[in-house]
């Protein structure tokens, strides 16, 4: 409900993450465009979006609306992310255990039979079933 609002505005929604308990909760959206996203647009973004929370209501409990760029350790949401930054570092912790463990860190290597993310680990190839990812993230490059 949100993506037609945020491209009209010239933005790419990024991804969308929910955190908190019953009581309270975050809704942390993250914007994103060529030139870069400042204090400003994610105050433009946070005036529209909580218009739409006003006449939809999706939470029934408390929460906090947080408007935020994806940053260097940018969030990987979908498919197309993967395969977007093929070639670049990331960290991938998995919500199911593959091969005994659950983080991996190396180099992404795009996607396979579209829903496995490939990633290269110390010269050693995995491919992770993109539905048990339960958070990714680039690593920044300094």
């Amino acid at each position: 409900m949100f993506e037609p609002v945020i491209r009209s505005m010239g933005y790419e929604l990024v991804g969308i993450e929910i955190s908190g308990g019953s009581q309270h909760s975050t809704l942390r959206v993250y914007i994103d465009r060529e030139e870069g996203v400042n204090v400003e647009d994610c105050a433009a973004i946070s005036h529209q979006i909580s218009g739409i929370l006003d006449v939809e209501e999706p939470f029934q409990q408390a929460f906090d609306l947080e408007i935020s760029s994806p940053g260097v350790d940018r969030p990987l949401f979908n498919q197309e992310d993967y395969e977007r930054f093929t070639g670049r570092m990331a960290k991938i912790r998995m919500a199911v255990p593959l091969d005994g463990r659950r983080n991996f860190k190396g180099e992404l290597q795009g996607i396979s039979q579209s829903r496995y993310v490939k990633i290269k680990v110390d010269n050693e190839g995995y491919e992770l079933p993109l539905s048990d990812i339960a958070k990714a993230n680039l690593i920044g490059e300094i």
